[in-house]
């Protein structure tokens, strides 16, 4: 139970990554006390929170998860660790199932030994709605995901709902739009605004998948933080999106990046990317009407910040890790 002045301790699974570590933070300065979990295959040391417990290992690991929630005791659980690469879980959808469902299940059972009170798990509104036939979409559309990665996220919520019938476990789930901002990994799972970003600062052009008319709705950091730290009071269920009901298409992303940078050329395209949904919008309405949340963060603002906190990380860390002022 929190203490007397709403304090938890909260675990963290992904703790070490782009909005894992913010998240942290977020956490640790209201007062919470926070452990994090992370195998560190694609979070970074360097953003680990120093106030924060850390524990390095994978969720898949049944004897590393219960000595962690033995050891630390959490009365919540948030739960980011994911395999997040929509590409990779369609070439390997094994893996992504082992660790998106078979090491979110360890952590669960984990929950239910330990007695976890809630659980807030990070899904998503990009992939689990599929090709949308409403546009933004809201939670009671058709969940249709096309990709092993929205599949195993579907899986997840669908385990909350049992557990939470059987155990009593109470959730919050948060379907995710396209997340952006300061510590995001310009490399492998990243999204668009940090690739070009990346790449626009070092004065490479980037490539755009096909003719860069797909749109999805980008949510910045600052915002999705502020939506967890709502998710912490209730209500008991709750499975809502994340996100800004705005469609950008990639090449409207492009030329806002090219703006913040100061440079950029022309558009350069490649080919398409077989089996990417054209259009990805998602109505957030039901976390306004819950919480009273909302995105804050216009998009120009938010690139703007973002490109910031890049070319001040090349100078300061080399490209990497905390910098001063990184907050969003």
């Amino acid at each position: 139970m929190p203490d007397a002045e709403g304090k938890r301790r909260i675990l963290i699974t992904g703790g070490a990554g782009f909005i894992g570590s913010h998240v942290a933070d977020a956490f640790l300065e209201s007062g919470h006390e926070v452990g994090i979990i992370d195998n560190l295959s694609t979070g970074e040391r360097a953003l680990l929170p120093p106030e924060a417990a850390f524990f390095e290992g994978d969720i898949r690991d049944e004897d590393f998860v219960r000595g962690v929630f033995a050891e630390f005791r959490p009365e919540l659980l948030n739960h980011l660790a994911a395999q997040m690469d929509v590409r990779k879980s369609v070439e390997d959808p094994r893996h992504d199932a082992e660790v998106n469902i078979t090491g979110s299940l360890t952590l669960l059972n984990a929950c239910v030994e330990q007695g976890v009170e809630r659980v807030l798990f990070s899904s998503t509104g990009g992939a689990i709605y599929g090709e949308q036939s409403v546009f933004p979409a809201d939670e009671s559309h058709p969940a249709d995901p096309i990709s092993p990665y929205g599949v195993s996220k579907l899986a997840l919520e669908k385990y909350l709902l049992a557990y939470r019938t059987i155990h009593g476990i109470s959730f919050a789930v948060l379907r995710y739009a396209n997340v952006y901002g300061p510590r995001q990994n310009p490399f492998g799972e990243a999204g668009v605004v940090a690739i070009f970003t990346h790449k626009l600062l070092g004065h490479e052009e980037p490539v755009i998948n096909g003719d860069g008319l797909q749109t999805r709705d980008y949510v910045y950091i600052r915002d999705v933080v502020s939506a967890n730290i709502a998710a912490l009071a209730g209500p008991e269920t709750i499975i809502a999106n994340i996100g800004t009901g705005e469609e950008h298409t990639v090449v409207d992303i492009y030329h806002g990046v090219v703006r913040a940078v100061g440079w950029g050329g022309a558009e350069s395209h490649g080919p398409a990317k077989a089996g990417e949904q054209e259009r990805s919008v998602i109505d957030p309405i039901l976390a306004w009407n819950t919480w009273g949340w909302r995105p804050q963060t216009p998009l120009e603002e938010g690139l703007n910040r973002t490109v910031r906190y890049f070319r001040n990380a090349a100078g300061e860390t080399g490209g990497g890790g905390r910098i001063r002022g990184d907050r969003p």
